[in-house]
C-alpha cells in the first residue's frame, strides 16, 4: 500500500534561508533514495537536497528562488511498502567494521589500472563538515591499488568551476570541460543552459572552445554589448543579416580574438607581369569568348607566385594543432570571391600542379558558382593559404583576418603607377600593394618579411617561379 511522505531539508549548516537555484524533478517523476530534488546555493557551497526515500513525486513544494532552511518542506513523495521497507540483512553477513570516512574521489588514470574509470567530480566548495572530514588511513583504500594522483591546487575553491552537482553530471555526460565554460548566473555559476550554449557553439564553429554566453563577451571578460534603442534618434530600418554574414561573422570574430595577428606590408613591381597578362588575353581572345579558356587576371598570377613562396617557406603552408605544427605537402589556395550575399572563399586545389591558364579557368568556374550560390561545401574546405584581392575596387593597404586554421593570408590592394628609383633615375612602375597577415605564434617578423620580399621578386619576374 502506498503512503505519502514529506521530503524536507536536512541539516545544511546554515541558519538563514538558502535560495533554490535549480529544481531537479517534477510531479510524476520516479526518484530513487538519495536522488537530488532541488539544488540550494549558500555562501559556502552549492548542495542538493536528496530524497530520503524512493518513490513517485506527487507534489513539489519548493520552487525556483524560494529560500529554504532546515526542516523546510521540499516535496510530497508517494512511497510504496516495498520501497519503504528496509531490505533484510543477510543472515551470514559478518559484523561490519567501523566505517572509515571516504576521501574525495579522483580519476585513476586508465594506464595505471588497465581499466576504464569514469571521472568523479570534487565539489567546487565544501561545507564546514565536509572540509573537516579526516582523510582515510592508508589501509582503507585496500591493498594492491596504485597511488591516486591528487592535485591539491586544482581543487581549491577559486580554481574549480562553480556549478551544481547536477550541472557537473550533465557536463560530464556531454564530455564538456567545465573549466572552459563561463557561467552566466549569479557569482559566475555555470548553469545547464551555459553548458548547452558551449556545446552548440563548439558544434557550429561559431564559438571557440572555452567561450560560452554570459559573463563577458567572447570569454574575454569584456563589457556586454550595448543595448540601444536607435529609433529614439531618428528613422531606422532593421535588415536581417544574410546567412553568409552570420557564418562568416562568427568565424571572423573567433579568428581575430584568438589569433595574434601581425601584418607585413610590401609592394611588388608588376609592370612586366601586367604586360604579359594583357598579351595572353589578346592571344586567347577567341578561346575566352568561346568559353574554352578563362580570362587571365592578376589574381591567377598571384596564386602561382604564392605557390612558389609557400614551397620556399613551408611554415606558411601549415596549421597549428595544439602544440604541433602540421606541415602540408599539398598546396590548396583559397581566394575571396565577392557575391551579392557577401564574401565566400572557394578553394583551388593542387595549385602547385597547374599552370596560370588552368588556374585562370578554374578560378572563373569557382567564382561563377560562388555568385550563383552553388558552391559545394568541399569546394570551400581544405585551404592552406588565402588571398583576398581588392585590386578591382581600390585602397592602398588593409589588414586581412587570417582564415583559421591557416596561419597566414595575403591581402592585395589596387595597383598604381609610382616613381621608382633605379639607382640613377626615377622610372614609372606599376606597383602592387601587398598586405600579409600572419599568426605570430608560428611566424616571426623576419620570416614574414622574407616571404613578402620573395613574393615581390617572383611577381617582378615570373621566371623565378620555375626555380
Amino acid at each position: 500500500m502506498a503512503e505519502l511522505k514529506e521530503a524536507r531539508v536536512p541539516d545544511i549548516g546554515s541558519h538563514g534561508g538558502v535560495p533554490v537555484i535549480e529544481v531537479l524533478v517534477k510531479p510524476g517523476d520516479t526518484v530513487a533514495k538519495d536522488q537530488g530534488l532541488v539544488t540550494l546555493e549558500s555562501d559556502k557551497a552549492t548542495m542538493e537536497v536528496p530524497s530520503p526515500f524512493a518513490g513517485v513525486v506527487k507534489e513539489m513544494k519548493a520552487t525556483l528562488g524560494d529560500e529554504l532552511s532546515e526542516g523546510s518542506l521540499v516535496a510530497i513523495i508517494e512511497v510504496s511498502d516495498a520501497a519503504a521497507a528496509p531490505a533484510p540483512a543477510p543472515a551470514s553477513a559478518p559484523t561490519p567494521a567501523r566505517a572509515e570516512p571516504a576521501s574525495p574521489k579522483q580519476e585513476v588514470p586508465a594506464a595505471e589500472t588497465g581499466a576504464k574509470v569514469e571521472p568523479v567530480d570534487v565539489p567546487a566548495q565544501a561545507d564546514a563538515l565536509t572540509s573537516a572530514r579526516p582523510e582515510p588511513p592508508p589501509h582503507a583504500s585496500g591493498a594492491g591499488l596504485p597511488p591516486v594522483r591528487f592535485d591539491a591546487d586544482a581543487v581549491m575553491p577559486d580554481k574549480v568551476p562553480y556549478a551544481s552537482p547536477s550541472v557537473r553530471l550533465y557536463a560530464r555526460e556531454l564530455g564538456v570541460d567545465l573549466a572552459q565554460v563561463r557561467g552566466s548566473a549569479d557569482k559566475g555559476r555555470i548553469t545547464r543552459e551555459d553548458v548547452q550554449a558551449f556545446v552548440k557553439g563548439a558544434l557550429s564553429g561559431g564559438a571557440s572552445a572555452g567561450v560560452a554566453t554570459g559573463g563577458g563577451v567572447g570569454g574575454l571578460n569584456l563589457l556586454p554589448w550595448p543595448k540601444v534603442d536607435f529609433s529614439k534618434f531618428g528613422e531606422i530600418e532593421a535588415k536581417p543579416l544574410t546567412r553568409i554574414q552570420k557564418i562568416s561573422g562568427a568565424n571572423l570574430s573567433r579568428n581575430w580574438a584568438m589569433i595574434p595577428h601581425v601584418t607585413q606590408f610590401d609592394r611588388a613591381d608588376i609592370t612586366t607581369l601586367e604586360a604579359l597578362r594583357v598579351q595572353l588575353n589578346e592571344e586567347n581572345a577567341k578561346a575566352i569568348a568561346a568559353g574554352k579558356a578563362g580570362k587571365v587576371t592578376m589574381l591567377a598570377f598571384l596564386i602561382k607566385a604564392c605557390v612558389a613562396a609557400l614551397q620556399k617557406f613551408p611554415t606558411f603552408n601549415a596549421s597549428l594543432d595544439g602544440e604541433q605544427l602540421v606541415l602540408k605537402k599539398y598546396v590548396h589556395v583559397g581566394f575571396a570571391a565577392d557575391t551579392p550575399n557577401g564574401l565566400v572563399v572557394p578553394v583551388l586545389r593542387d595549385a602547385d600542379k597547374k599552370g596560370v591558364m588552368e588556374i585562370a579557368r578554374e578560378m572563373g568556374e569557382l567564382a561563377a558558382l560562388a555568385r550563383d550560390g552553388k558552391l559545394k561545401p568541399d569546394q570551400m574546405q581544405g585551404g592552406c593559404f588565402t588571398i583576398s584581392s581588392l585590386g578591382g575596387i581600390g585602397g592602398t593597404a588593409f589588414t586581412p583576418i587570417i582564415n583559421a586554421p591557416e596561419v597566414a593570408i595575403l591581402g592585395v590592394s589596387k595597383s598604381e603607377m609610382a616613381p621608382v628609383w633605379n639607382g640613377k633615375e626615377f622610372e614609372p612602375k606599376l606597383m602592387l600593394p601587398l598586405s600579409l597577415s600572419y599568426d605570430h605564434r608560428v611566424i616571426d617578423g623576419a620570416l614574414a618579411a622574407r616571404f613578402t620580399s620573395f613574393l615581390a621578386d617572383v611577381l617582378g619576374d615570373m621566371r623565378r617561379a620555375l626555380l
